[in-house]
This record gives structure tokens, C-alpha cells and sequence, in this order.
């Protein structure tokens, strides 16, 4: 885009005043927009989810007579940002003041651009493959443009000819990570760009940093219950503890009168309060009582000293009561989970002795500046005219990833030890591989943490509210730790024109990346099963191998067609039978609830984009494609206006389509309109966003 320039003492100064206005074109919930389980909360038809503003400079001067430089200043402001970190500018986003701030110079046969800036080396349509070097804004997921959504780090960006055809190119620079809605301790709630898989870490609803807060005050329920005999048939009359229980034995107690669970019912709970009764019952009267507990607020009126579960429907805890015909369905499926508690049938209560009065936090554990990020690319050509690159660049991975680990109140790390002689009840220890602590009844332990004074009296006495002694550690912490790790990136890229296999030439392209120990969720549905939460979520290495194949071609005199395959291979792809299946099996039998089968649990790759409580924390690809096609034609008298459509298509079953044109009413105004349509599966990674499909106009002012 050529800018207007007015020079003054030899510095040029140039830039544009711009408004984008983008409102949604259906009404509903987008990914954490609602407010509860319940659904409640989303925007309405015609919302506006963006009103910005933007003043943006250019400014470049000269420095000697050999060099020069260059700065980009900008303000932006947008009204309908859902908190302070998407209204107003913010260092290393896509809205920074001082984006750009850079030096031209050369020191022998080397040129110099010292400073901010952005460095591209792929350019594939509506994807990064080998553009690696920035991170990315995806405020808007994939609306911006390129040059928009790249932000720009502080580099040594050095270059030198080889030979007569060859090029290289050498950068040091800062590392930074990609900017993901919800990916922070806030969770960006009411964002329109939200991803499941984050939504299923930070969501307010669904996020497990909330849930588990909701796990912790049902555990001190059921504590309280226990040591006050509000549920008796949680008590020992079958010479058994809490330990050799399960939730799932808890919801079909019926079917299991040797645990003396028959009958449990929540008659001698007393519920004061019990939201989502009016909306669908379960079809299990202990499932029922479970999903009470948890919703109700206060304390219990039979036993006054008791706090109910207090959840409220505020998480996606358990869906029971949820109204008839929502996704989450009130029905207790833990085949087809959609609420947390399914997720955990398994689970001993002993181990929720360790959730009681759980807490969470959100930390960022990030390496310091004085680890870079560097890499090189040479570029050259062959007499036939086919360019091509390779390149290589080590540097922290930009997507973040989130591992969980369980803390003491006073910040000390403990490992989950996993008691496979007594229903694969976990304790907690300080030491990594100790073994299992004796469940001595009657008297607390000397060695495991997160069993504190709220001991669950159900597990460790001899008799109905006789409570144990006090132990260690009331209310221990779940940390979600987000973090950067380093990878190795190999790439190369050609492009080639075919002037003979049809009427127009014909250019074919392509790159090619391998990433070498990348950061990706793997699921262990065994381990969730019985609680084991640090080892049921966490990230693990893999190398992928990534490519992209383009044709390009130019027909009807100016209309510029391309489409490309697309494919990320993950060769370190893991899809099978979880390791904790034949001690899920063993307990299973031992407790009375071998009717379930046996267990069939997976340990899998989840798909980030998308794993969430409502589609079975989703699984990956092995092999995941897309295909593109992108259109762009100039219009008018001096072509001085343009339109373009890009639609991208996942085999997931998502798409995209992107379509936008500029209007140059003058050389210093030029209108712009946009219209993203989202559709597919809810499950794929374009699918996700069908609410957020949105419209967008906008104006631009050139001076």
C-alpha cells in the first residue's frame, strides 16, 4: 500500500487513522462465553464483538549515509475487548505501541537490520508453516492478515549474497510465545476466539482450574457428612472404609448392597438448596443426590454444621439437572462423559481425602532473555529459475504448553502414589516412587501430604464419627505451570513455474518443516479414572513432520487462483490401551462393580484445539489435512479496488471462509468489508467458532 509522505529535517513521516467494526451474524454461546452449566450467558445476533480504533505511524529517517531507520508507532483502542488486555494496547501483541523500532546498516559484505521487526520465511496461504521466526497474535484466530497478526521481537537480522544466485541469512532473536485467548490465569472470559482445549484448562465453566476448586468443596462435604453420620450408608457396616468404595459404586449403590451403600439416597442430608431440580432429574437416584450436593448452597439443614457442595452450577461438575435436550443431558454416562464426575468412576474416596479444600493457581515459568532464539536460511536459484531455501532454527517452541503438579499449602511438590492393593486409592508424598503408605485406621499418617485435618472420616476409622488424629497439610494446591520448551526446526522451500502443461503458466510451490521435541497433550483416561490428575493430563515430546504443496495460477487476464494441501504428521502419535486398565480391572472386581466390565480405558494424543469435557477430551491425528483455495482479482478503472475469498477445509470436518474486499473511494480513504463463516463439526479446529462467524466493516484514512 503506498502512504503519503511529508519530509521534515530529513524524516519521513507517513501512516493512517482506521476504524473496524465486526458484529456477530447468529446469536448464542461461543467457546467460554457462558456463565454457567446451565448454558446461561453469549451474545446476541448483531452484538458487536469488535469496535476498533487505530492511529498508526510510520516513520523513517536516516542515521548516516549508509544507513537508515525505520520506527511504527500505533494506539489502538477497541471498546468490545472482554477485559483491559483487549481494549487497550499491550506490550508484545499485535496492538503494541512501539511495534516497529529498527537500524538498516552494513559491516562489510554483510546487511544489518538491527532492532523490532518482523522477518517472513513462508508464505503460505491462511496457514504458517515456515513462518516461525515472530510469534503470532491470534486475538482474532486466523481473520488478520499476516502482517497484522505476526508480532514483531528484537533481533540481529543479518544477510550476505553467496555467489552469484545465492543468499544467506542469519538471525538471533528474542523469543516470545504465541498470544491465545483464555491462555492466562483470567481466562479472557467472553472472548469470541476461545479454543476448546484451552476452555478446558482456564474456562470458567469447564476449565479443570475451576473445577477442581468445586472437587475440593464436595470432598469437604462428603467429609463432614461422614464424620457426622448424615450419610450412613457410607459407614463401615461392612467392615469396609472408604477406600474400597468408588464413585461409581457411590452412584449405583443400589447395585452393590455389600458396601452397605443401598439406600444412601440424600434423605438424611438435608438439602437446603438445590439448583437445576427444576430442569431434568437423572435417572439415577444416586447420581441425583450426587449432583444435590455439589449444587447446593449453605449448609445442610439436618446437620447444620456441614457446607453443601456450593457449586451452583457455576462448573460443569456433574450435568445433572441440566434441562432437557442440552448437550449435557443429565443422564450419568461414564461411556459418553460430558461433565467432569464421569470422568471419574474409579476413583476411590479415599483419594478425594487429598481434594479436600483443593485449591488451584495459574503460574507462567518462562526462560530469561539471555536464552535466545537463532537460526539461518540460505536461499539461492537454479539456472532452470526454480528458487528454493533451507533453513534452520532452534528457539523456543511459540505455543505454549500447561503441565500440572500438585503443591503443599506451603508450595512444596508431591507425587501421586497410586495404592493398587487397595482400590488404586492415591496418596501423596514428597518423594517421587515412595511407597504406599499403610492406611492405618483410626490414626492419620505420619507421611502422606494433602491429608489434613479434614481427613475423610470414612476411611480411617473404626466407627461412624470417630475422626482421626489431625495429619498434615489442609488444602493443597493444583498448579497449572505454563511454560516455553526448546525444539529443533528443519525446513526447506521451492517454487517453480510450468510454462508448458497448459494455456498459463503454471507455478508450483511448496515447504517442508520437521520440528523436532514439540510439546503436545497426551490423555490417560485410566489414570483420570481413578483420579490421578497430574498423570492424566500432560504434555509429552513428539517430532512432526509439516508440508504444504501450492499451485498458483493467473487466468481471465488478473483473477490469481491457488490451492494447497496441507498436512501435519505427528510421528511420535500415541493411541493406546491406558496402563492402568488391569488395576482398574483388579479393583473392579475386588469392589463389587465388575458388572462395569472390564476396562477399556485409552491413552491417547489429544487434539489441542479442541479436547474438551463435552466430545471425550477429544483425540488427535496422526495425519491431519487441509486443503485450501484461495481467489483474488483487482477491479475498476485503474484496478485500483480488489476482492478476495480464501476457504480452507480440515478433514476433521471444520471450515472456514474468508471473504473481503477493499474500496479506494479516494487516493487517502479506502472502505474495507469482511465476512468469516465458520461451519463444520463442533469438534474440529474451524467448526469450534460457527458462532463467531461474524461480519466486519471498515474505513481507512491514509495521510
Amino acid at each position: 500500500m503506498a502512504l503519503s509522505g511529508a519530509a521534515q529535517a530529513e524524516i519521513e513521516i507517513s501512516g493512517y487513522l482506521k476504524n473496524e467494526t465486526a458484529a456477530y451474524m447468529r446469536g448464542g454461546a461461543s467457546t467460554g462465553q457462558a456463565q454457567n452449566a446451565l448454558g446461561k450467558g453469549g451474545h446476541d445476533q448483531g452484538e458487536l464483538l469488535k469496535f476498533e480504533n487505530t492511529v498508526r505511524t510510520f516513520i523513517n529517517g536516516d542515521l548516516t549515509d549508509d544507513s537508515t531507520w525505520h520506527a511504527e508507532l500505533q494506539f489502538v483502542h477497541n471498546s468490545e475487548g472482554v477485559n483491559a488486555d483487549y481494549v487497550w494496547p499491550r506490550q508484545y501483541t499485535q496492538t503494541e505501541v512501539l511495534r516497529e523500532l529498527y537500524a538498516d546498516t552494513s559491516f562489510g559484505d554483510w546487511d544489518l537490520r538491527l532492532g523490532k521487526q518482523q522477518v517472513v520465511w513462508g508464505t503460505a496461504d491462511g496457514i504458517k508453516l515456515l513462518d516461525i521466526i515472530n510469534p503470532t497474535d491470534w486475538r482474532e484466530f486466523n481473520q488478520n492478515t499476516m502482517d497484522e497478526s505476526r508480532i514483531p521481537v528484537w533481533m540481529i537480522n543479518a544477510e550476505r549474497n553467496v555467489g552469484d544466485t545465492g543468499n544467506f541469512q542469519l538471525i538471533i532473536s528474542q523469543h516470545e510465545e504465541n498470544k491465545i485467548a483464555g491462555l492466562n490465569e483470567n481466562g479472557d472470559y467472553g472472548h469470541p476466539f476461545v479454543f476448546k482445549g484451552v476452555d478446558t484448562i482456564t474456562g470458567r465453566v469447564n476449565g479443570f482450574i475451576n473445577i477442581a476448586p468445586a472437587f475440593g468443596r464436595v470432598a469437604k462435604t462428603f467429609d463432614g457428612l461422614s464424620a457426622a453420620a448424615g450419610l450412613s450408608g457410607l459407614g463401615d457396616t461392612a467392615g469396609l472404609s472408604a477406600k474400597d468404595a468408588t464413585v461409581q459404586n457411590f452412584v449405583n449403590a443400589d447395585n452393590i448392597p455389600s458396601l452397605g451403600f443401598g439406600g444412601v439416597g440424600c434423605g438424611s442430608v438435608g438439602l437446603p438448596n438445590a439448583p437445576g431440580l427444576s430442569g431434568g432429574v437423572m435417572t439415577n437416584a444416586n447420581a441425583q443426590c450426587l449432583n444435590d450436593i455439589m449444587q447446593s448452597t449453605g449448609n445442610s439443614l439436618l446437620l447444620p454444621t456441614v457446607p453443601l457442595g456450593q457449586n451452583n452450577n457455576a462448573t460443569n461438575s456433574i450435568d445433572g439437572g441440566v434441562p432437557t435436550g442440552a448437550k449435557n443431558n443429565g443422564f450419568w454416562d461414564l461411556y459418553n462423559p460430558d461433565s467432569a464426575f464421569e470422568y471419574f468412576p474409579d476413583t476411590s474416596f479415599a483419594t478425594f481425602d487429598s481434594f479436600v479444600n483443593l485449591n488451584t493457581t495459574y503460574v507462567r515459568d518462562y526462560p530469561d532473555d539471555s536464552n535466545p532464539n537463532f537460526g539461518f536460511r540460505y536461499k539461492g536459484y537454479t539456472e532452470g529459475g526454480t528458487s528454493y531455501s533451507l533453513n534452520y532454527f532452534y528457539s523456543y517452541d511459540s505455543n505454549p504448553s500447561v503441565n500440572i503438579t500438585m503443591h503443599t499449602p506451603s508450595g512444596q511438590r508431591v507425587y501421586p502414589v497410586v495404592d493398587t492393593a487397595n482400590n488404586n486409592a492415591i496418596q501423596y508424598h514428597t518423594t517421587p516412587g515412595a511407597a504406599p503408605d499403610t492406611w492405618v485406621r483410626g490414626t492419620a499418617s505420619a507421611t502422606r501430604r494433602c491429608s489434613a485435618t479434614e481427613q475423610l472420616n470414612i476411611m480411617t476409622t473404626t466407627a461412624v464419627g470417630a475422626r482421626a488424629a489431625a495429619a498434615t497439610d489442609t488444602g493443597c494446591t493444583l498448579r497449572f505451570t505454563e511454560s516455553l520448551n526448546r525444539i529443533h526446526n528443519i525446513g526447506a522451500s521451492f517454487d517453480t513455474t510450468f510454462d508448458n502443461i497448459g494455456p498459463v503458466p503454471v507455478v508450483m510451490r511448496g515447504e517442508f518443516l520437521y520440528q523436532k521435541d514439540v510439546n503436545v497433550p497426551v490423555i490417560d483416561r485410566g489414570e483420570l479414572a481413578i483420579g490421578n490428575i497430574t498423570q492424566a493430563l500432560k504434555s509429552e515430546k513428539a517430532d512432526f513432520f509439516k508440508y504444504v504443496i501450492g499451485f498458483d495460477v493467473t487466468v481471465m487476464t488478473n483473477l490469481f487462483v491457488s490451492t494447497q494441501f496441507i498436512q501435519f504428521v505427528n510421528l511420535d502419535f500415541v493411541d493406546e490401551a491406558s496402563a492402568r486398565n488391569a488395576d482398574i480391572n483388579a479393583a473392579r472386581t475386588a469392589n463389587g462393580s465388575a458388572y462395569l466390565g472390564n476396562a477399556n480405558y485409552r491413552r491417547y494424543t489429544g487434539h489441542m484445539p479442541s479436547l474438551a469435557l463435552d466430545n471425550g477430551l477429544n483425540i488427535g491425528e496422526e495425519f491431519e489435512s487441509f486443503v485450501s483455495l484461495f481467489f483474488s482479482k483487482p477491479f475498476g478503472d485503474a484496478q485500483e479496488h480488489r476482492w478476495n475469498n480464501i476457504m480452507i477445509f480440515e478433514e476433521r470436518g471444520g471450515w472456514w471462509n474468508r471473504f473481503d474486499f477493499e474500496y479506494a473511494f479516494s487516493d487517502e480513504v479506502i472502505g474495507t468489508f469482511e465476512w468469516n463463516q465458520y461451519w463444520g463439526s463442533e469438534d474440529s479446529l474451524f467448526g469450534q467458532f460457527e458462532k463467531s462467524s461474524n461480519l466486519q466493516v471498515g474505513v481507512r484514512y491514509i495521510f
